[in-house]
């Protein structure tokens, strides 16, 4: 009987919510995230994060699955995964992650590394939702990236096609430390850092938990570049340069 009750209910609401609605709806909630966004960037603009003391800068460590390398010849992002930081500190249970309606059915292959399913991904909120949730998440913090490269590639691509916005936000690669506290190591892969830092290695190639090792791998170099003296950025980046001189 309750059931029954239910159902009836959900039929009711059903016909009283128009496709219109819903899409007045979504698109009131995009305007909102747009809205934010545009407030970040103007922040960023007046938040120059190069003076500010190491270890009380606040960093969201992330990480992209794709269906490839190159967002210009139509591979998209098929998931987001994150977590906040503060200074050497990872705050595990400040975590973003979310999957990501694709418009093309990715490669088996790219579904078995990632462990990722045709059905989640269709039943995945589209790319423009995830994003305005994303920034949100960041507000004006930096960003961190393992090879962050092809992060950035993705997020000005998809940006500035779903919001027409630049992407603005700064964004660190880890091997921004790991030249200065590990120079005589050949450090290039996540697995490689991690086994020299002693990370434990868990699922792999699942954004939000390489966004947890990365971020551990992070909290690990920002402790020894803090031990060699270095209290901000910009130190470290006149040091970088010293070193191609």
């Amino acid at each position: 009987m309750v059931m029954n009750h239910m159902v009836q209910l959900v039929k009711q609401l059903s016909t009283k919510l128009s496709p219109s609605m819903y899409a007045s709806t979504l698109q009131s909630s995009q305007a909102e995230g747009l809205a934010r966004l545009r407030q970040i960037q103007r922040e960023l603009k007046n938040d120059d994060v190069l003076d500010q003391p190491l270890h009380s800068l606040s960093f969201i460590v992330f990480d992209l699955e794709t269906s490839g390398f190159f967002p210009d010849k139509g591979d998209e992002i098929l998931s987001i995964g994150a977590v906040k930081m503060k200074g050497a500190e990872v705050l595990f249970e400040e975590s973003f992650y979310s999957t990501v309606q694709c418009k093309k059915e990715p490669s088996s292959d790219v579904l078995s590394l990632t462990g990722l399913t045709l059905e989640e991904l269709q039943s995945s909120r589209p790319l423009i939702e995830v994003l305005n949730d994303f920034y949100e998440f960041v507000g004006g913090g930096t960003l961190v990236a393992h090879h962050a490269t092809h992060e950035k590639r993705f997020m000005s691509h998809m940006t500035w096609q779903l919001m027409r916005m630049p992407f603005a936000h700064r964004i660190i690669d880890t091997t921004f430390l790991t030249r200065v506290v590990a120079h005589d190591e050949n450090l290039v892969t996540l697995d490689e850092c991690c086994i020299y830092y002693n990370i434990p290695i868990t699922t792999r190639h699942h954004a939000l938990y390489d966004a947890k090792m990365t971020a551990e791998l992070w909290g690990q170099s920002l402790k020894l570049a803090q031990e060699k003296g270095f209290s901000t950025l910009r130190e470290i980046y006149i040091y970088l340069a010293t070193l191609k001189k």
